[in-house]
């Protein structure tokens, strides 16, 4: 059993034994093996799993797959999804098929999967990958083998923290939700030197306090209140597989991540002029107006939301980094390998913090141009529908701008479309609507340059566009 729109854009995700079970994920690892010889890589593939209850059983029966059509699987183990990249590099390995939901609600699972490092599949990849699975068209093949890996961990923290000690003395929560990033954020970050303050560290794959996802407002409601209990400089929260980081400032507010993002392009942009940074469409709209990023000749490029779709266009425009409003954030050299590593994007808020030695975190807030933003607002709607209904509201603001009709009470000036639908109005206010990648929803960003009362204003209107739709369901989340 496969359900067919587990093959998301850019990775894989399933309810698992709704949606797929232990013959559905050894018929992925097959596919998998065909996949990659079909795209002319060596077969061999790194894989590792999360902490939930049930990873390592949809790892082995992954591993099952692959070695049945003859790749060569080295397995390190319970690990974070940055140590699967990290070991790529570090074992000469070209493949990767990392079991993981991520942040996704108990009972999900996942795969993210590449072939060509730093790189993870996007949208053609997992297409064809969906085909070779639903429709069978795999066969076995000799050569198969399996290696485990032992402490791999062990070297990926040795190759992050082989540098010297922050000369600033910080001390920080270090927010995992129960999820896989507990067991080595704590080590990481006093390698570093920091005065860790451990929150939610201890590994529960029923997540009870709430789900390890630094975007969601439970989360950094909770980190915020353990800077305060403790008077931290500042919060890192990672999310289920350690790739995301979240921030809150040491007065205990919530930054969302793409204002991380522009506070770290800022501090980037001063070493290196003329940087170019890729971020994806629900990212604020500072990173084309701020006058310090403008001064300093730095580029912003707006992209296709998701990891893969960021990594990759990172990768073709050889930009400093890339930035996603969920935390995903990519760092070429000097700074990182050009994946996502939630460590490696707290090492680069610890550095800036260190190169501001008179600023808390909170005055480097202060410091940008004030926007007012939503959350990352997701409602429900079937994975079957949500792109037709997507294209729907594409359609519906491209005919009210092309009328002449106003959105939110204003002319609409400027319409993206590289990934759903963003609609910029006159005053500089904007809404997006895209359907997401990896879950039945479809996601809502507003921003506002403005106002609080223009950023409800648009999201009053941008609902309104999307409740026309009976297949739109509630809000996990909302203003």
């Amino acid at each position: 059993m496969v359900k067919p729109t587990g093959f998301r854009e850019y990775d894989a995700r399933w309810l698992f034994e709704k949606e797929i079970n232990l013959m559905g994920v050894q018929a992925l690892g097959l596919g998998l093996g065909a996949l990659l010889r079909e795209m002319g890589v060596k077969p061999d593939v790194v894989t590792g799993h999360d902490f939930r209850s049930y990873s390592s059983s949809i790892k082995y029966a992954l591993i099952c797959g692959l070695m049945a059509a003859g790749v060569r699987v080295h397995d390190i183990g319970l690990a974070v999804t940055p140590m699967a990249y990290f070991a790529q590099f570090d074992l000469d390995v070209a493949a990767v098929a990392m079991v993981t939901a991520s942040h996704n609600d108990n009972g999900w699972t996942g795969v993210k999967m590449g072939a060509k490092r730093p790189l993870t599949f996007g949208p053609e990849e997992m297409g064809r990958l969906r085909d070779i699975v639903v429709g069978g068209k795999f066969r076995t093949a000799e050569g198969g083998a399996y290696r485990y890996i032992e402490d791999f961990p062990q070297r990926y923290i040795a190759d992050i923290t082989n540098r010297a000690k922050l000369k600033r003395k910080i001390k920080a929560v270090a927010a995992c939700g129960n999820g896989t990033a507990g067991a080595f954020a704590p080590q990481i970050l006093t390698a570093l030197g920091v005065d860790v303050v451990p929150l939610d560290v201890t590994l529960d794959h029923t997540f009870p306090r709430y789900n390890p996802n630094p975007e969601d407002l439970h989360m950094l409601h909770a980190m915020a209140e353990a800077v305060r209990a403790s008077g931290a400089d500042l919060a890192l929260g990672f999310d289920g597989d350690g790739d995301r980081c979240g921030v809150v400032d040491n007065e205990g507010a919530e930054i969302f991540a793409d204002k991380i993002g522009v506070m770290l392009a800022r501090d980037l942009s001063a070493l290196h002029r003329g940087a170019t940074f890729v971020v994806d469409v629900k990212s604020t709209g500072l990173f084309a107006t701020d006058p310090v990023l403008l001064a300093q000749g730095a580029t912003a490029d707006y992209w296709k939301t998701g990891h893969s779709h960021i990594k990759r266009r990172v990768s073709e425009l050889k930009a400093l980094a890339g930035f996603e409003k969920s935390g995903h954030f990519f760092f070429n050299a000097p700074i990182g390998r050009g994946y996502d590593d939630g460590f490696v994007t707290a090492i680069a808020v610890l550095d800036m913090l260190g190169r501001n030695p008179r600023k808390s975190m909170a005055d480097l807030y202060r410091d940008l141009p004030h926007t007012y933003g939503s959350p990352t607002m997701s409602a429900h709607c079937a994975d079957e529908v949500k792109y037709a209904v997507a294209d729907k509201v594409t359609a519906r603001i491209k005919e009210m701008r092309d009328r002449g009709e106003t959105l939110a009470g204003q002319q609409i000036r400027d319409i993206v479309t590289v990934n759903g639908v963003r609609a910029t109005v006159e005053d500089g206010t904007w809404g997006l609507v895209r359907a997401s990648s990896n879950k039945p929803e479809l996601v809502v960003v507003i921003e506002s340059p403005a106002s609080e009362t223009r950023l409800r204003e648009m999201f009053k209107a941008i609902d309104g566009i999307l409740r026309v739709n009976p297949e739109v369901g509630v809000y996990n989340q909302t203003l």
